[in-house]
């Protein structure tokens, strides 16, 4: 049989037919949550398909899927791919800016939307190079008529809903069955599943081509790294369009009989959190895909909670946690015996009168989360683990499609990003003709059937990565001595924020240094936290020029000045808010090539950089220095143009 994500989904609909797949809460107000069984999710996608085929796609053609996370998204990709299209799913947090690079990028024919994107794509239908067809998620009929006619749609023409497209595929189905079984039996194991894009270098994002090989082997791998009994369900918090939650929460259910409930988002984002506490208690998930800042968001409430009762509750919690940390070590190396029973009595009494209640936040079943997305510091693993639901940590990229490592409940250790999959070789490279030594940290570079087939339209920079059949992952590491794979830092440095949305630093250094003649140097920062910072140095002749020009006579007034010009480049909106440095730090020595901080071919060496700036860096995230760009730091380091 060959490794295809069509033969998973037949190989679960035989398997687990009757039992749920995809669930969502449907109906007016509080509503009700259905679901779809894996038979129902194979025979519906069969429908999907074949409208598709009515519609005119031709195999190999592309089609966009810019929504939330639900049911029929999961069943539109299934759709998608066996009429052997290819999928392209993109981020519902996209601005309208962001939004016809890919689809023109892609060559997206056909754009699947919710009744919250549809009007986004719409805006920019002028910027497209062709006109897709529009699938709407969505049985909103008085919204997707307002927007047809307000944009010059014709319904069945340029946009369809959902209900009437599988309609349309019932109608049609005896006419295409025969292409459609025809597709189906040609797809190819090297066929390009997805095009995800993630942001490249030079600030145009570039379009990963994952194919069904990829997918197969990848889930196949995690599930005998990570155990999960079959016929368990986990509630989808991070949107489809992740690959994380894309492999996980569509592909390697197939293998486990897993049911994903998808996360209330009617009213839109802002709902969807609203409704979280609610779901996880309604659902009940075995274990949980999170990030960082949502399970670091949870540890914050959670204590905030303690901290309103009674000072003998407080006393039983704080001594639970303080030995429950201290009884499980890095959770995997035995800690010593006088620990264990020193601790015992706080820690059990802990765990019988205060964790439960701190756990049933997320329901009555759940048993532990797997983090993705960016590191978990280790202060929320201990955290976790001792209140008794441990949140694993993993790492991948979605290159890698995306999962390359991770810990489970099999075997973990706090630090780490856990333990290679079975089919991945990895190695660590100080360069490219040597591996380092062992503990030495160095760049991951992997090899296995899970790798990308290649960066789409991109040769040049498929080869910066793709050497051989060796990933180059761009992040830096090191395999510990009892075999877990350390993560250390980004050689690549993508922006990073607490949620784990990813962004290239590039475009906005570039945005910055276009738009502000002051600037000589400069290194936007953003490594998991609340917000983006900047470190810059100034270029002394311009900024002596404007002082001169100016009439410049303080240092207040010229830090003003020089803050004006670095922000300039906002009113291009090229730049999402979240990305924008929130403060800056003014450097008063350049990044050279004698500090390590610039290579050769005058590139900074981010990680360099950020170990030599730590100090600036921190204090930026509330030091002395803050988010206020009007310091003394700052103050000192202009003083100088005045003299």
């Amino acid at each position: 049989m060959k490794e295809t994500v069509i033969n998973m989904l037949t190989q679960a609909r035989e398997k687990y037919c009757d039992m749920p797949y995809v669930c969502q809460k449907l109906g007016p107000g509080e509503g009700m949550w259905k679901e779809w069984s894996f038979g129902e999710v194979d025979r519906e996608s069969d429908l999907f398909a074949a409208a598709l085929i009515k519609k005119g796609f031709r195999p190999g053609e592309s089609i966009a899927l810019l929504s939330e996370g639900r049911y029929n998204w999961v069943i539109a990709e299934f759709g998608i791919l066996k009429a052997r299209c290819c999928s392209v799913p993109l981020s519902s947090k996209l601005k309208e800016g962001e939004i016809p690079f890919r689809l023109n990028h892609s060559e997206s024919k056909g754009v699947i939307v919710s009744e919250y994107t549809f009007e986004q794509v719409l805006l920019m239908k002028e910027k497209l190079d062709r006109t897709p067809f529009y699938i709407v998620l969505s049985d909103d009929t008085d919204l997707t008529d307002q927007l047809g006619a307000r944009f010059g749609l014709t319904e069945g023409e340029d946009f369809i809903r959902y209900a009437d497209f599988i309609t349309a595929g019932e109608d049609c189905f005896r006419e295409v069955e025969g292409e459609l079984l025809s597709r189906i039996e040609s797809i190819d194991e090297k066929d390009t599943v997805t095009i995800s894009y993630t942001s490249g270098t030079t600030g145009n994002p570039k379009g990963i081509m994952l194919t069904h090989r990829n997918y197969w082997v990848n889930s196949h791998d995690a599930v005998k790294v990570v155990q999960i009994p079959e016929g368990v369900g986990s509630l989808i918090i991070l949107p489809l369009d992740h690959s994380f939650a894309h492999t996980v929460g569509i592909y390697i259910s197939l293998l486990r009989g897993l049911s994903m409930s998808f996360i209330d988002n009617r009213g839109g984002g802002m709902a969807a959190l609203r409704n979280l506490t609610g779901n996880l208690r309604e659902r009940n998930p075995y274990f949980l895909l999170t990030v960082p800042a949502l399970s670091g968001n949870f540890m914050k409430k959670m204590k905030e909670g303690i901290a309103s009762q009674s000072p003998f509750v407080q006393k039983i919690f704080e001594s639970g946690l303080k030995w429950g940390i201290r009884i499980n070590g890095n959770g995997f190396n035995r800690t010593p015996l006088s620990d264990r029973i020193l601790g015992f009595f706080p820690y059990k009494l802990a765990s019988l009168l205060i964790f439960p209640k701190l756990r049933q936040v997320f329901g009555d079943s759940l048993q532990f989360c797997v983090g993705g997305g960016a590191l978990l510091e280790i202060k929320q693993q201990e955290f976790y683990r001792a209140i008794g639901l441990p949140v694993y940590q993993g790492y991948g990229l979605t290159e890698a499609a995306p999962i390359i490592c991770a810990n489970s409940p099999e075997k973990a250790k706090f630090g780490s990003s856990g333990v290679i999959l079975p089919s991945i070789e990895c190695r660590i490279m100080e360069d490219e003709n040597g591996e380092c030594p062992p503990g030495k940290a160095g760049e991951i570079v992997i090899r296995g059937g899970n790798v990308m087939k290649g960066y789409f339209k991109n040769p040049e920079a498929t080869a910066e990565v793709l050497k051989g059949e060796w990933l180059w992952t761009g992040d830096l590491g090191y395999r510990d001595q009892d075999g877990f794979l350390v993560v250390t830092g980004r050689a690549k440095a993508l922006l990073i924020s607490a949620d784990g949305e990813k962004y290239s630093p590039e475009e906005i250094e570039e945005a910055v240094m276009n738009a502000s003649d002051l600037v000589d140097q400069i290194m936007v920062y953003n490594d998991m936290r609340k917000y983006t910072v900047g470190l810059i140095v100034l270029n002394g002749g311009s900024v002596a020029k404007l002082v001169k020009e100016k009439g410049i006579a303080n240092a207040g007034e010229l830090l003003k000045a020089v803050h004006d010009s670095i922000y300039s480049f906002k009113g291009e909106g090229r730049i999402s808010p979240l990305w924008v440095p929130s403060t800056f730090a003014l450097i008063e020595e350049p990044f050279s090539e004698d500090q390590g901080l610039i290579n050769s071919t005058l590139k900074l060496v981010r990680h360099r950089v950020v170990d030599y700036y730590k100090e600036r860096i921190e204090g930026m995230y509330g030091g002395d220095e803050g988010t206020d760009f009007f310091n003394e730091k700052n103050l000192n380091a202009v003083e100088k143009f005045l003299k």
